[in-house]
């Protein structure tokens, strides 16, 4: 496939963008300044097109979520045959639909025994909402009413909302709107490149834990609600916590009572090489966030998997729970998201996943020799590239950002797709990538470096 499926006129779209698309995450400034928006008309496999007909490896399934790949018929055909049938009902008020019920199951038979029942949204963000008033419900219904606050990571992303980006420690997001509201504090992230110093990278993991005991100490073990993290962090940078980090974590907030919360928008459906990040880094949450790879990107869907011993008092003191969508189990939503996973299963996708990562890890490895690359990290189809003014001490460009973004600029010029989180360039392939498409991923990667060093050669220690 490398043509739309109709004729289209490219500029004419792209001054219709210029007026009236009120673009998320963008600097409307340059946008406008660099003649608007770059139009992608169509796809196949880890490949994208725009309208210029320029071809580009996206290397980061759209936003971290098409992990089956583009172009799959069937899930069309599940969307168009779901649509005849039944194209939308709510789930509100003891009501079902047949894709709904199916979906919930299937879910939950991919998650531990503990987890058997699924609320179903339409994103990552709305899943973290509904996660942030589902706990705070549940400890008031066991009467601790003060058990409100919400211990997360700076860096982290959970979502847009009012309630997930007050969840997130995205200082950016933080300074729109006058977030965080009260009830959510952060935590230095586990990242060792940074933050690190002279210690090895298992021993900050346990100095990373040990801030989370500090700062449920500081609000006091009894007003936490639940600690919630990413099992690595995706938008922060793939930052990938040492090994000692989550066992640790788990120890501490066992301990002291506290839920753990998995936001596994990212990491789920085979991200890491496993079905989910938990069963990558060993630990057990009390209740699992989905999104992304729920549906490869092809719907929006996304999910909140609650423990039995969470629910039980939902059940036990019955009530209602004054919370959901229009579109919460949205009967196309579901019957492409069952589509998908039954795609991930029989070509054992998450499996392929585990087979291939020691070659991405490689082939990306390689460009650890670059003047400007202070780090390679994977693990299964994600990572990162430490961009670096100083190999030797870890060092940072000044004005934290600024080269990332003339990177990835460069490799949007060279065919491929790398996201900058600020001097870190991240990627997470899609699942179909074959071992010739991660060569050429690698080689356009070293072209933008490239390009990159002899903007930045000035600027470089040493």
């Amino acid at each position: 496939m490398n043509k739309p499926a109709r004729n289209l006129n490219i500029a004419e779209l792209v001054a219709q963008d210029t007026a009236h698309h009120f673009h998320p995450f963008t600097d409307h400034k340059s946008l406008h300044a660099a003649g608007g928006a770059r139009m992608i008309t169509h796809a196949s496999g880890v490949n994208i097109w725009d309208g210029a007909g320029r071809k580009y490896i996206d290397a980061m399934s759209g936003l971290w979520c098409v992990n089956i790949g583009y172009g799959r018929k069937e899930l069309a055909d599940a969307a168009y045959s779901q649509m005849l049938d039944l194209p939308y009902y709510n789930t509100f008020f003891k009501t079902s639909s047949v894709p709904a019920t199916e979906l919930a199951a299937k879910v939950a038979s991919l998650l531990p025994e503990r987890f058997q029942r699924i609320f179903f949204v339409n994103s990552g963000s709305e899943a973290n909402d509904t996660m942030v008033r589902l706990i705070r419900h549940y400890w008031a219904l066991k009467g601790k009413t003060y058990r409100k606050t919400f211990i997360t990571r700076e860096r982290a992303y959970h979502g847009s909302t009012m309630i997930s980006a007050s969840l997130g420690g995205m200082v950016g997001m933080h300074e729109q709107g006058g977030l965080p509201l009260p009830g959510f504090t952060h935590v230095r992230q586990p990242h060792w490149y940074d933050f690190g110093g002279n210690m090895t990278p298992e021993e900050f993991g346990l100095h990373a834990a040990a801030e989370v005991e500090k700062r449920i100490l500081e609000v006091g073990p009894d007003n936490v609600a639940a600690f919630v993290a990413e099992p690595l962090q995706g938008a922060g940078g793939v930052i990938i916590p040492p090994s000692t980090y989550w066992p640790e974590v788990s120890r501490i907030c066992k301990k002291h009572g506290i839920l753990i919360v998995a936001d596994e928008v990212i990491c789920g459906f085979g991200r890491t090489g496993k079905m989910f990040g938990h069963e990558t880094f060993g630990f057990e949450p009390d209740v699992v966030i989905m999104a992304k790879g729920l549906s490869s990107g092809y719907m929006p869907i996304g999910a909140v998997a609650v423990s039995e011993t969470i629910l039980k008092d939902f059940f036990d003191l019955g009530g209602e729970f004054y919370h959901g969508y229009t579109y919460s189990g949205h009967p196309v939503a579901c019957a492409v998201a069952l589509e998908n996973i039954r795609i991930i299963e029989e070509e054992k996708l998450v499996e392929r996943v585990a087979e291939l990562a020691p070659y991405l890890k490689q082939k990306m490895e390689t460009l650890l020799d670059h003047p400007i690359v202070g780090e390679v990290r994977t693990v299964g189809f994600i990572g990162a590239l430490e961009l670096t003014n100083d190999k030797k001490n870890r060092g940072r460009f000044a004005d934290s950002g600024r080269v990332g973004t003339i990177c990835r600029d460069h490799c949007i010029a060279s065919g491929l797709i790398m996201r900058a989180c600020w001097d870190t360039m991240v990627f997470a392939p899609p699942f179909c990538i074959t071992k010739e498409e991660i060569d050429a991923f690698a080689k356009l990667a070293r072209t933008a470096l490239d390009l990159t060093h002899a903007d930045v050669k000035a600027e470089m220690v040493g």
